[in-house]
């Protein structure tokens, strides 16, 4: 379905291959080990031979469909599902990295992602945080022994957005894995493969799903990247088509190895989420749109992180790199103190530390997920005592700024 448009192509794409009994969904097959009529078709299946199915550890016809779909939302040419987003980027890092390796990663990052890559340290990969908003930076940090770039598209909770394109230019004059965090942007907004990303890994259990019942990550192999010239692959995934090397080493080192396998069941919700992926979006960032404006004019409210606002640092990036602005924003109150007081009134709006729902979320991010970083951390991704974040949701848009209005008065 090349020709056809982005939510026909995954609203049908599960029908492109057979499906059981004429199903329109790929059924969930909740089953561990597959059973083959000879020990030759057995072999060959172990050793990439012959396509099939091993254990369920590490494949799963519900979970192929699944990435099939990711691939096609993101222009890939092969992703590999995980059991959350985490996951997903520990597998790329620890699979592609070892001791002695240096990353490049953006300061302006989701606090877990963070958390994770001090942990890398311990096992001798040293990190550079750097402001990737502007690609100097990232250009500075450079070392001999630099392996990868990591950025996201809009950074959690301050929306910066990273100079990704000449990032991307830099990458590949310097033989970089790019590794492009999509998911506050999603792929209805932005695909990183224009940039010249090598990976694009998504938090599946946010935007993609959209309900807030399901956890999953994946990553996308873009199809950019030269594997062959990549040092960290293994003599025994150096076999075969080369572009496929990299994909394959995470897949068998993140899965079979680590074990962080996503649940049939959790596969195919995904999927059915993800059938109204631009539908939700465009709602998300029209009501985004319409709260940033209100708190950009509201007294109580110092300053609106948005970068659809004409004065976001990046406005004019965000403009030129994607089709719509996000459905994440923070804002600082003009009194700090207030800021439980704001959010103890809010009725309609849910308090909670998840993303991309369909529901609007609120968080005092400095006091519950950014808190293990400490006050001078905090203050170097733009976040004070009385940030608020919000993830903004489908509900009608004049429920939302009355909540909001109510709650700061």
């Amino acid at each position: 379905m090349k020709d056809k448009g982005f939510t026909t192509k995954i609203v049908h794409g599960d029908r492109e291959s057979p499906i059981e009994h004429g199903s329109v969904h790929k059924p969930v097959h909740n089953v561990v080990l597959y059973g083959y009529k000879s020990a030759e078709e057995l072999a060959a299946v172990f050793q990439n031979r012959q396509p099939g199915y091993s254990y369920g550890r590490q494949n799963n016809p519900t979970t192929t469909a699944l990435q099939s779909k990711i691939s096609a939302l993101e222009a890939g040419s092969d992703s590999v599902c995980f059991a959350t987003g985490m996951a997903a980027i520990a597998a790329t890092c620890l699979t592609l990295l070892k001791a002695g390796d240096h990353l490049i990663s953006s300061q302006f990052l989701f606090g877990n992602t963070n958390s994770f890559f001090q942990t890398l340290t311990q096992f001798g990969i040293d990190v550079t945080f750097v402001d990737a908003t502007d690609a100097a930076n990232v250009k500075a940090a450079l070392q001999p022994n630099t392996r990868m770039v990591f950025v996201e598209t809009i950074a959690n909770p301050c929306t910066q957005v990273a100079d990704l394109q000449t990032i991307g230019e830099f990458c590949h004059q310097q033989q970089l894995v790019y590794v492009v965090d999509n998911t506050m942007s999603s792929p209805a907004l932005f695909r990183p493969k224009a940039v010249g990303a090598s990976l694009s890994i998504n938090s599946l259990s946010k935007i993609i799903a959209g309900h807030g019942e399901v956890l999953g990550g994946s990553v996308t192999d873009l199809g950019q990247y030269d594997w062959s010239g990549y040092p960290n692959i293994n003599p025994s995934y150096r076999t075969g088509d080369p572009q496929k090397w990299g994909l394959q080493q995470i897949r068998k080192k993140g899965l079979r190895d680590m074990g962080a396998t996503l649940a049939p069941d959790s596969a195919h919700r995904i999927a059915i989420g993800a059938e109204t992926l631009a539908l939700r979006v465009e709602k998300a960032c029209s009501n985004a749109q319409a709260l940033a404006e209100f708190f950009d004019r509201h007294p109580a409210v110092k300053r609106v992180y948005y970068p659809g606002l004409a004065d976001h640092p990046q406005n004019r990036r965000a403009q030129e790199l994607f089709s719509g602005f996000g459905s994440l924003m923070s804002i600082d109150l003009v009194d700090d103190d207030t800021c439980f007081e704001v959010l103890n009134k809010l009725q309609c709006v849910v308090l909670s530390s998840h993303l991309g729902d369909n529901r609007t979320l609120a968080i005092p991010v400095a006091h519950t997920i950014f808190y293990e970083m400490g006050p001078e951390r905090r203050a170097s991704m733009g976040i004070s005592e009385g940030t608020i974040r919000i993830s903004v949701g489908i509900e009608d848009q004049a429920d939302l700024l009355a909540d909001f209005a109510q709650a700061l008065s």
